[in-house]
């Protein structure tokens, strides 16, 4: 298929067939997205219903362990199958994972159904922008990569209102179910407009190197969790958990000097530049997550907002999400350089960060987003960038490893993140509400059930005393968005500037990766 003639730049049109595959691809990569968003809009809520405000950071963890543990695979799994077929399986499990979190009875039934979600997720998150890798130049990819911000903006803000919606008038279980309907119809989509030839590369897929990750994660996970709340720091239990953290990592990290094919190639940090990608990307993970699910946490549990409309709050974080992703990506396709977005990216972490953590039960609403929309824009400049950085560092043949890399940092980042922040923010609640309530109260965490609304429906000294502990715990964990935003910003200054690749890619082919005709898309040309 061609691609048309070149416009003025000299530049050839991208062909109709790559718009068609890039709408489908982006409806499953939204469903990602879409579901963060909803769900931690109305996390307050589910763990509320469920019982397990301890839990509440769970919602989050669970899904980004699997989701992380199965990224890599999956792009190890794509070159070996083809792409659109793994894609294709990714929706299924998510699919399946939604449907199971939608009929939990209990935070344990739901924890365990989102690491299912997670396990889809892994490759919704990171394919779509792998087969794009293969169909169009790393310099357009970044055009590419801003015009999904419009998918992802609808999907961001979109997400929290129906969280608020579902969760306040109708049922948090929507939050799950909304995801099938439009699984199904990516499928359609994907399943009958991506016709790209399958060039199969043999793997050896490091399924224990992955399984060591994970088990070396989830005992730092416990041990931030419990550790100070559930266990005493120097308990047995902190011990032992600390112990096997420590041995699952050295076992990882001998187990990837050995693998024929790690999770984690050494290649893809062979270059100082891919180094500093893969940093950029764990600390946008660092920031991300935390910023959205604790500011939700915030708006509920401090100043009160109805989950209904709680979603219109969160959307200042996301709309800057979208806003940094949507300019950086227009520009980089303009000029060709990045180095500034992350640099700005950095600045930008560390004025929402504070911003954040001054925020306190009497602090205006405008100064606590515009923490967030900050926070949320330095994301947006930084997280697609270092994306096209990390790909341009590698051989055409490994784009679609770097890419899972990359996503495996971002995920990494998130997951440490929430699991230290929500178990600092238990330790602080602990340290706090009997401090701040009245003595014959007698309030702990598991005390306070129901929706963040219940709790202005106790006794008003012990409603304040509870109020003030959120605000003051929050405020503690948003104060560490700050060093953060520091080491990016570090980061960011040692980054090179290097020229974008703008040739070598994959054209679409007129049969599909089981050798069916793909008479569909024959004689389109450009747009």
């Amino acid at each position: 298929m061609t691609t048309g003639g070149t416009g003025s730049t000299g530049v050839a049109p991208v062909p109709r067939a790559v718009w068609i595959v890039f709408g489908g691809l982006m409806i499953g990569n939204a469903l990602s997205s879409l579901d963060t968003t909803i769900v931690a809009t109305a996390s307050p809520t589910i763990v509320g219903d469920l019982h397990g405000i301890r839990e509440l950071s769970w919602l989050a963890t669970a899904y980004l362990l699997t989701a992380m543990a199965s990224t890599p695979l999956y792009g190890k799994l794509g070159d070996l199958y083809g792409r659109k077929r793994i894609f294709l399986f990714a929706l299924v499990v998510f699919m399946v994972g939604s449907i199971l979190c939608g009929m939990a009875q209990s935070m344990g039934q739901l924890i365990g159904f989102r690491a299912v979600q997670g396990l889809g997720a892994g490759g919704l998150m990171s394919l779509p922008f792998a087969i794009l890798g293969d169909l169009v130049p790393t310099r357009d990819l970044a055009k590419f990569i801003g015009y999904s911000s419009i998918v992802f903006l609808v999907s961001s803000v979109g997400g929290p209102i129906l969280g608020g919606i579902f969760s306040e008038h109708l049922s948090w279980r929507l939050a799950f179910y909304i995801n099938v309907p439009l699984g199904l119809v990516a499928i359609y989509v994907v399943g009958r407009y991506l016709h790209a030839p399958v060039k199969r590369t043999e793997h050896k897929v490091d399924y224990q190197g992955a399984l060591l990750l994970v088990a070396a994660i989830t005992c730092f996970v416990l041990l931030t969790d419990w550790g100070g709340t559930k266990y005493g720091w120097v308990s047995t239990p902190i011990l032992g958990l600390g112990a096997a953290t420590v041995l699952f990592a050295v076992m990882f990290v001998f187990r990837e000097r050995r693998a024929p094919e790690p999770v984690l190639p050494g290649r893809m940090f062979r270059t100082g530049t891919a180094k500093l990608a893969a940093g950029l990307n764990f600390a946008t993970g660092l920031a991300f997550w935390p910023a959205l699910y604790f500011s939700a946490a915030f708006l509920q549990y401090v100043h009160g907002v109805r989950p209904g409309v709680a979603g219109l709050y969160v959307a200042p974080f996301m709309v800057g999400a979208v806003g940094g992703n949507l300019v950086s990506g227009r520009a980089i396709a303009k000029r060709g350089t990045y180095r500034k977005w992350p640099i700005a990216g950095g600045v930008f972490c560390i004025a929402g960060g504070v911003l954040l953590g001054v925020s306190q039960t009497d602090t205006s609403l405008v100064v606590m987003l515009g923490g967030a929309a900050i926070v949320g824009f330095g994301v947006g400049f930084t997280m697609q960038t270092v994306l096209l950085v990390a790909q341009n560092e590698v051989e055409l043949r490994d784009i679609g490893v770097a890419t899972s890399t990359s996503f495996l940092a971002r995920q990494m980042g998130g997951t440490i993140a929430l699991a230290a922040l929500g178990g600092l923010l238990n330790n602080r609640l602990a340290h706090w509400i009997p401090r701040l309530t009245p003595a014959d109260a007698d309030l702990d965490l598991e005390s306070l059930r129901g929706t963040p609304q219940k709790i202005r429906e106790l006794a008003p000294a012990v409603a304040d005393g509870v109020i003030e502990s959120f605000s003051r715990s929050l405020s503690v964990v948003f104060w560490c968005l700050v060093p953060v935003g520091i080491v990016w910003l570090v980061l960011a200054l040692m980054l090179p500037d290097r020229p974008l690749r703008s040739d070598d890619v994959v054209e679409l082919d007129a049969r599909d990766d089981t050798g069916l005709a793909a008479t569909a898309l024959e004689g389109h040309g450009g747009f």
